[in-house]
């Protein structure tokens, strides 16, 4: 069956909900001033339960029941809102969904599986054979490979540009280019992308700009009030926040996601996401706030412990005066994150020690788990590279990634200290 058979069926609008632009224009002037943990608590709950019940029911089930064999037929051909089957929606699914648009500043929000799940969904549905896109030169290895060694097998050609200078985007343009998509800040090493100028340059010719938000999260910055056409999250991470699920999370406009849910998710990848996992990142976004605040503060102190070591050579840290795009960091994002990256004096064999000596923090990849987890990006997350192309990208053998977690400051501090001693 087309996929315009499923048109209206259901999406958020279809059920009884409304999409997150009908929600905006529906709060009074004082809901319109509530902070962001208010919304991150309130936003998106379905109000309609019986019994009651302060969270929400969580809908586990694949397929919904019809009324009458009329009413199931009607809800096929589009011509009925109402739900189906969850891998084109479910009331637990659509209430993080609307809760997720309205924190981002979203017309829609689709979430799917995992982050690669959102980033799949994205280009199976707005690239062909033929088309080229536009990347950075740094990408979490399974993007890179997805893009290099993925598309590229279907005849859409990839070009790798440093974003880091928006001059570059616009040289490099040309009338196949038809996404420019990069991270900020990128994994592993940090550098940052100027949102807007990116965006103004793409959208004089008409070129989408699709952002992964990951390692900010809606609370420190948001791509799509810079200008950005989509906006992707692994809410693996920061969202879930507590490192016992997976999920990835789309959002964009309205026109934009009805055919990413129905092409990208629907027929191409099938990434569709647990109830029960969308019930624990609905969970998690009522401590977003909370906890990147203090994210952001156990990593300002772990990146001035590490810029003021002897045994390090170079900190990559958005909120260190230091950093080479320190300015667009103030500019574009409210607080500098919880993400840091350095390189030790004695290379690739010094960060391997380092890791080796750690006590309480934990050597595991992933990030905005509550736990400090360490990795070696050049063996674990961007091993993907071939290590021209990491020294290309600025992936160097010896750099250390931390992603800093909700322990007591000085317990961290102490553990990276003791580590730093024993290299």
């Amino acid at each position: 069956m087309s996929s315009t058979a499923y048109e209206n069926v259901g999406g958020v609008r279809e059920h009884g909900g409304s999409s997150s632009s009908e929600l905006a224009s529906d709060r009074t002037p004082h809901q319109k001033k509530r902070g962001f943990a208010t919304r991150a608590i309130h936003s998106g709950q379905d109000k309609s339960d019986p019994y009651g019940a302060l969270n929400s029911p969580i809908y586990m089930t694949s397929t919904f029941e019809f009324d009458t064999a009329e009413q199931g037929g009607a809800r096929f051909a589009g011509e009925e809102g109402g739900y189906i089957y969850t891998r084109l929606g479910n009331p637990t699914l659509n209430e993080l969904e609307q809760n997720l648009a309205g924190l981002e500043g979203a017309e829609a929000c689709l979430t799917v599986a995992s982050g690669m799940g959102a980033i799949t969904s994205v280009f199976w549905t707005f690239v062909a054979p033929g088309d080229e896109i536009l990347v950075d030169e740094t990408l979490y290895g399974c993007t890179f490979v997805y893009f290099r060694h993925g598309l590229d097998r279907f005849g859409i050609k990839v070009r790798h540009v440093d974003m880091r200078n928006p001059e570059n985007i616009a040289r490099e343009i040309s009338d196949k280019t038809k996404i420019i998509y990069f991270e900020t800040p990128a994994n592993p090493n940090m550098r940052l992308v100027d949102i807007k100028a990116i965006a103004d340059i793409a959208h004089n010719v008409g070129i989408k700009v699709v952002v992964d938000n990951t390692y900010a999260t809606p609370y420190l910055q948001n791509p799509i009030a810079l200008g950005a056409d989509i906006v992707v999250h692994s809410a693996t991470k920061y969202l879930g926040g507590h490192g016992d699920l997976m999920a990835g999370v789309i959002l964009s406009s309205a026109e934009d996601m009805e055919q990413i849910r129905y092409v990208g998710l629907k027929d191409m990848t099938g990434a569709v996401l647990s109830p029960m996992n969308a019930f624990l990142i609905t969970r998690g976004l009522k401590t977003l706030e909370l906890r990147m605040e203090r994210h952001c503060d156990n990593a300002e102190k772990i990146a001035e412990l590490l810029e003021a070591s002897p045994k390090v050579e170079k900190v990559f840290f958005p909120g260190l005066p230091s950093f080479e795009q320190y300015e667009l960091a103030k500019t574009q994002m409210r607080r500098f994150g919880g993400m840091i990256a350095f390189e030790l004096t004695g290379g690739h064999d010094a960060g391997l020690k380092f890791l080796n000596s750690l006590e309480m923090c934990k050597i595991a990849v992933s990030l905005g788990d509550a736990e400090t987890l360490v990795e070696h990006p050049a063996s674990m997350t961007h091993s993907t590279y071939e290590p021209e192309e990491r020294a290309r990208f600025g992936i160097t053998e010896g750099l250390v990634r931390i992603s800093a977690g909700l322990e007591n400051a000085d317990d961290i501090l102490a553990d990276i200290e003791q580590a730093l001693a024993g290299v």
